[in-house]
């Protein structure tokens, strides 16, 4: 899930990226990462909430479109189900998700 809160006095946005339990299963750690983090380079540790589910916001400037991934206890990719669209990842056959701001 993704929630958007945009500020008033900024051109920046409140991003909070939510990845429930249910579509995780038993695991102990989720990364955020994408255009915004240099993907791999600089991941966002999500924080682990009581329910199973990962949450973690990023303020992200307006008016762009930012291709991110859920890496899964440093094994597997996941999309978010609820991205504004997808796109070809450019390295393999999978696509990434899309926020647009």
């Amino acid at each position: 899930m993704i929630k958007k809160q945009f500020l008033k006095t900024k051109p920046v946005c409140k991003v909070t990226f939510s990845l429930p339990g249910t579509a995780v299963g038993e695991v102990e750690n989720v990364q955020l990462v994408g255009d915004f983090s240099k993907w791999m380079d600089a991941p966002i540790d999500m924080k682990k909430l009581k329910d199973g589910s990962f949450r973690t916001t990023v303020n992200l400037e307006t008016g762009k479109e930012y291709q991110f991934r859920y890496f899964i206890d440093g094994q597997r990719w996941e999309n978010d189900g609820e991205a504004d669209a997808y796109a070809p990842a450019g390295v393999s056959y999978d696509e990434n998700s899309v926020v647009a701001i």
